[in-house]
This record gives C-alpha cells, sequence and structure tokens, in this order.
C-alpha cells in the first residue's frame, strides 16, 4: 500500500511571541484526526509556564515532547525565536516516551525497565517489526553535565536499537535549558523518544572537522564539571589561547566555534568543544573531559559541502528522503553566521526538507558529541 507524504507526517512552524497564539497556529498546521505524537523545538524567549499550558490544552489526547533550543530548523530554514514543529500520523509512527528526572541516579535497571515498557507499548501497536524499524530519540537538558552517563546506560538497554539525539540549548544564554513532557518543562533531566514505523529511515552523524598535527594534553581537570584546569601543565585558557593565536581576554564563542578540539577514539574524531573560559584560566566543555586524554586541534573544512556529501550518501540508500530530524550543534550554526554561509545553509536545509533545532550537544548511539550534524533520514518503502 503506497501512502503519501502528508498520511505519515506534517510540518509545522510558528513565529509568534504569545504563548497562547503560537499554540493556536501549530495546532491548525498539524491538528488532524489521525494525529499520534507533536515533537517540537522551541526558543528559550517564550514564557514556558504559559506555552506549555497552551499546547497542552491545544493538542489534548496527544502525545507532545519537546525542548527549547539554541536555533530553531524549520520547514523554511533556520529560525530564531520561534516554535518548529513535526506531527506524525498515527498509521505511519508507533510512539512512546519516557521522562527521566533523576539523571545522577540512572541505572541500567531504570533503563531497561523504561526501554521494555517503550518497546511493549509499539509492540502492542502491530504497525511493524520491532527489529530494524525502531529507533529511539533522546533529548536532554543541555546544562545538566550528565548526558555522558545517562546515554551509555541507556544504550546498554536499547541493544541493537538505534538512538541519536540533541541537547537542549537556551538561545546561547547558558542559564537554563528545559525538556517537555506531559505539559511542563523540565529542568535536570531528560526525555526518551521510541519510535516505530514501516517507513524505511536511518540514524546518521556527519562532521567538517579535519585533525591538524597539534595536541594538548588535559594534565588537570574536574570531571564532575567538565573542566579542565591545565593542558600540557599550564592554565588550560592560556595553553588554548597560545594554540589558536589570540590573547586570553580574547576568547570567545567565535574562536571556540573555529577552533575546535577533539579527542581519538579508535579511528574516529569526536569534537570536545568549549564551553566558555574561566575567572581561574581554566575551560569549561560541553562534553565530558577527563585528566590524561590528549586532545587533538581540528581544522574546519566547508559546512555545505559536508552536508551535501551526507544526504547524498541518504539518498543512495533510501530514496529520497521525505523528512530530516536533525539536530545540528549550534556552534556549527554559529561558524556558518562567521563565515557568511548561513543564508546557503539555510536554504540547503530547506530543500532537504530538514526539521528539528540547533543544539548544546548531539547524541549518537550512546555517545555524547559537538560540532556535529546528527539525525534520523526517512523515506518512503518503494
Amino acid at each position: 500500500m503506497h501512502r503519501t507524504v502528508t498520511q505519515c507526517f506534517l510540518t509545522a512552524r510558528t513565529c509568534v511571541q504569545d504563548p497562547e497564539l503560537a499554540a493556536a497556529e501549530l495546532a491548525d498546521q498539524l491538528r488532524h484526526p489521525g494525529l499520534g505524537c507533536v515533537l517540537f523545538f522551541c526558543s528559550a524567549e517564550y514564557s514556558l509556564a504559559p506555552l506549555a499550558e497552551a499546547l497542552e490544552r491545544v493538542f489534548s489526547g496527544v502525545m507532545v515532547i519537546g525542548c527549547t533550543s539554541a536555533g530553531e530548523i524549520t520547514s523554511d530554514g533556520y529560525g530564531r525565536g520561534c516554535i518548529s514543529a513535526v506531527g506524525f500520523d498515527s498509521s505511519a509512527f508507533a510512539v512512546d516516551c519516557t521522562l527521566i528526572q533523576a539523571l545522577d541516579n540512572f541505572t541500567l535497571v531504570d533503563a531497561q525497565s523504561a526501554v521494555d515498557q517503550m518497546l511493549s507499548h509499539c509492540r502492542g501497536i502491530g504497525l511493524a517489526p520491532i527489529k530494524d524499524q525502531t529507533f529511539a530519540l533522546t533529548l536532554l537538558d543541555g546544562l545538566s553535565s550528565r548526558e555522558e552517563v545517562v546515554l551509555s546506560t541507556l544504550s546498554t538497554a536499547l541493544g541493537s536499537i538505534p538512538n541519536f539525539g540533541g541537547s537542549a540549548g537556551d538561545d546561547n544564554h547558558l542559564s537554563h535549558t528545559h525538556v517537555y513532557y506531559q505539559g511542563v518543562f523540565h529542568t535536570g533531566a531528560a526525555v526518551v523518544i521510541m519510535f516505530n514505523t514501516w517507513l524505511d529511515f536511518e540514524v546518521f552523524t556527519t562532521h567538517h572537522m579535519q585533525p591538524m598535527e597539534n595536541k594538548l594534553v588535559v594534565t588537570a581537570a574536574d570531571s564532575d564539571t567538565r573542566t579542565v584546569l591545565e593542558l600540557n601543565a599550564e592554565p588550560a585558557a592560556e595553553e588554548y589561547a597560545r594554540l589558536v593565536g589570540v590573547a586570553v581576554e580574547d576568547l570567545n564563542l567565535s574562536t571556540f566555534a573555529l577552533n575546535a578540539l577533539a579527542v581519538r577514539i579508535r579511528d574516529q574524531f569526536y569534537v570536545r568543544s568549549i564551553q566558555r573560559v574561566n575567572a581561574d584560566l581554566s575551560l569549561t566543555f560541553y562534553c565530558a573531559v577527563d585528566t590524561g586524554i590528549v586532545l587533538t586541534a581540528m581544522r574546519p573544512g566547508p559546512l555545505l559541502p559536508g552536508l551535501q556529501v551526507q544526504f547524498e550518501i541518504l539518498r543512495q540508500r533510501l530514496g529520497e528522503p521525505v523528512l530530516i530530524l536533525g539536530c545540528d550543534c549550534f556552534l556549527r550554526r554559529k561558524e556558518a553566521e562567521l563565515r557568511g554561509e548561513d543564508q546557503a545553509l539555510s536554504a540547503f536545509l530547506a530543500s532537504s526538507k530538514v526539521v528539528g533545532f540547533n543544539t548544546y550537544g548531539e547524541q549518537y548511539n550512546g555517545m555524547h558529541i559537538n560540532q556535529t550534524f546528527t539525525g534520523v533520514a526517512f523515506a518512503l518503502p518503494d
């Protein structure tokens, strides 16, 4: 049986700032008898409590999940100060979700229980086989510093089920990030969503960074706060500034976006992005850092050609994607803006049917990474 794209999902966006009107606009674009789940990404500039109440009301009886962002990806490309959403039709997707509130105490028993419950729900609907037709999406508080522990535990419970996701942002304020579950915006929490579908799909990740020769050894770190105190036995900020050729006082978000560091795991490099410089000349990172690891300086390649290559690979494997859910690091977007490439990148995302958000970190099969574009691409079966 051949179905059309609109029988599987609809996309929506609104830039209206009033929470009531914004929720109503989304409902006008998404609400229909088959609507089973709404996934949204919103600017942290919204008044979140009124927005939560409005969303719960206009989508009464529908599962609604989301998080705050560091920028949105809408059907028209990059957005700011808005809400981007996808409505999944119950005839194409069986969906269940779990809220994790105690991130510090999330055990394998907790993870296995949550995964079993979600799988049981999807299996009971009987839409598609669980094997090869199921994936998980994770949305985590981007300032919780607990992504690695939660993801590793969850990935063990998921086994062969692919998973990806993004860390919630707050428009680069680095103060309050939220995930949304059952009518409430939560901090210090995570939402895990299980999708089972008969559509073809592929979970993927890609980045545009190339390794350089320069290395930095973390000689002192506070792993709990992801803070590096020393690099090469020197104050971390001073050594990093020396590496990239700027004064310590000139280190900022732009410097971090253009001068990434990465850890090598086997033959792959995974970026560890810097969040801020502290008064004691330490550096706080978005990803886990430990004493003894070696960080490699990375050179950014062109953003757009890298995405074009990745999307062409997806096209060859799946056929033409009808939707790509994307978690795009906010530092990639910052880099595109600094290089004057953001408009071309935005247009490409729109033409490629990408909907998603700019994150404070990306998640891929149990790993927490930075400065990547990670997501899932859907295609209609032949």
